[in-house]
């Protein structure tokens, strides 16, 4: 990737965290820029947010999914 496409992607990527209102992804994208690349990240985590990855964990075990065009899909359209 050049230079110029890796500084375009992160202009979007910054256009993209302006628009959310989603206080989980706000929160788990802060706990991920805290983290350490050589600590585990899970230790960093919340209890909630540890409950919700175990929960979207469990309901993948269910078949409770959608593609990921659906999911882009409704986080790009709010």
């Amino acid at each position: 990737m050049s230079t110029a496409e890796l500084n375009r992607k992160k202009l979007e990527l910054i256009a993209w965290i302006n628009r959310l209102n989603d206080e989980n992804i706000i929160e788990f994208l802060d706990a991920f820029k805290g983290s350490k690349a050589n600590e585990d990240w899970w230790d960093e985590l919340s209890e909630g947010q540890k409950k919700r990855i175990q929960k979207g964990l469990d309901d993948a075990k269910e078949g409770k999914l959608v593609s990921s065009k659906e999911f882009w899909d409704k986080l790009k359209n709010g």
